[in-house]
């Protein structure tokens, strides 16, 4: 018995030990903790019955009711807006008052008509009893010449007058060019000895002194730094202000944390 009441006390013992660190990890800073914004908090309405605010003066409200469904008071004898009367028609008739409307002008009657002064060109007419040229005008073609057969002028052909074959006409002597022949020519090279072309010229280095032969060959630098040194435009001695009086400066540090606790020391006198 005193095993068994030992192993439920170190159980127990675990349990809280755990528990205990679960709440530690867990620890609650009352600085996160958030309330809600003014905008979270919504006041009774001040308008209208349902919900209004108890604290405040409430006006008294009116409402429109709904139109009666099946009642005497619906069926309506009376016409509606939409029933216009002509105020023209009267109870004795029509009214008498003449009226009168804007038309569109009318066609004239008169179907002759002549034609002006200005339609008359008298400068293109050619005086009468004198001599002029014959006049031809340029019209399309009748449909009887479409369906007419005969040759044009174009088909017709004459004879060449160059040439031998002329029946009728005396020709000159022609003559004509042949290719040149192969064999028998005046030139023909019966040798077959080679030309002035067909041989090389002697360099001249082999009979003669060779003259001077020079070459290119990358350019050459001497050895030295290769570093990169700053020029006289680097420099800036206007603002070395180290050896000059200068105002205060205030410069920004860190975000501190909104949890720490300040340190408070009682001082006692």
């Amino acid at each position: 018995m005193s095993v068994e009441k030992e192993r439920t006390d170190r159980k127990k013992d675990d349990k809280e030990q755990r528990d205990g660190e679960e709440n530690s990890k867990n620890v609650v800073i009352a600085a996160r903790e958030r309330g809600p914004g003014p905008g979270r908090y919504g006041l009774p309405a001040t308008v209208g019955f349902t919900d209004h605010d108890f604290s405040k003066h409430m006006k008294p409200a009116y409402s429109f009711g709904r139109r009666l469904s099946d009642s005497m008071y619906k069926k309506e004898v009376s016409p509606g807006p939409a029933h216009f009367i002509n105020p023209k028609y009267t109870k004795y008739g029509k009214d008498g008052t003449p009226a009168y409307s804007m038309l569109a002008r009318q066609r004239d009657p008169n179907s002759f008509k002549p034609p002006g002064p200005g339609t008359y060109s008298p400068e293109k007419v050619h005086p009468q009893g004198e001599r002029h040229a014959p006049v031809y005008t340029l019209r399309a073609r009748t449909r009887f010449r479409k369906r007419d057969k005969n040759p044009a002028p174009n088909n017709y052909s004459l004879p060449q007058l160059i040439g031998p074959k002329q029946p009728n006409k005396l020709s000159l002597p022609s003559y004509s060019l042949t290719a040149r022949r192969q064999n028998g020519h005046f030139s023909d090279d019966l040798a077959k000895t080679p030309g002035p072309g067909r041989y090389n010229a002697i360099n001249p280095n082999i009979v003669r002194t060779q003259a001077a032969v020079y070459s290119l060959k990358d350019r050459s630098y001497m050895p030295g730094d290769t570093t990169q040194k700053p020029g006289p435009g680097a420099h800036r001695p206007e603002r070395v202000i180290v050896h000059k009086p200068a105002a205060a400066k205030v410069s920004l540090g860190i975000r501190h944390s909104e949890f720490v606790c300040p340190l408070i020391v009682q001082v006692t006198d």
